[in-house]
């Protein structure tokens, strides 16, 4: 088992490997917005952000060691990113509703992102159960070469994301965002 001789060192192992995917999701993510010319909706800037704060909970448990606070800082991300897409699902679902852009995989990106944020809540309640043992900071070794390689990724796709959506939005909105119309008020007969 891999947490058998050193819980800290299979913890920094898994923790790297989420951190990879989150990192692929920025990468896809902005990928998409280039590909297709898709301008993020505000809901979309509220779920990269989501991505950005888990990642930098996991990249905490990869370099400090695992730690409850971290995977508290995945969880109350992920919550967020959940309500974010969910409120994007939601809207899309609805009569009248824009549509949400070209699928990926059978499905749009808001429903990708909803998955991946249950996934991280469920890992996060593994991992806490799995990691119980260990108090805050518990590594005192460098981090590896891959896992640095994998940190690195991570921080170059924040800034990739930011300065993609910045020269394409400026400070604002993005002008080409899908905004989901208003329902029309009760008894207006339409």
């Amino acid at each position: 088992m891999i947490f058998s001789l050193n819980p800290a060192r299979g913890s920094r192992i898994i923790n790297t490997l989420a951190l990879l995917g989150i990192s692929i999701l920025l990468y896809v993510a902005l990928a998409w917005q280039l590909l297709f010319d898709a301008a993020p909706c505000p809901l979309c800037l509220l779920q990269r952000a989501a991505f950005v704060m888990a990642g930098i909970g996991l990249l905490l448990n990869i370099r400090l060691g695992p730690s409850p606070l971290h995977y508290a800082m995945v969880v109350a991300a992920s919550l967020g990113g959940l309500v974010a897409a969910g409120n994007q699902l939601l809207a899309q679902a609805g009569p009248g509703a824009l549509p949400g852009g070209p699928p990926l995989l059978g499905m749009h990106v808001y429903s990708w992102s909803f998955l991946a944020f249950c996934t991280l809540l469920v890992f996060c309640v593994l991992m806490l159960a799995a990691d119980r043992k260990w108090g805050d900071n518990a590594l005192k070794k460098p981090v590896a070469l891959p896992a640095l390689v994998i940190m690195g990724l991570f921080l170059l796709a924040i800034l990739a994301n930011v300065a993609a959506t910045s020269l394409e939005c400026g400070l604002g909105e993005c002008p080409g965002s899908i905004a989901v119309p208003a329902a029309p008020p009760a008894g207006s007969g339409s």
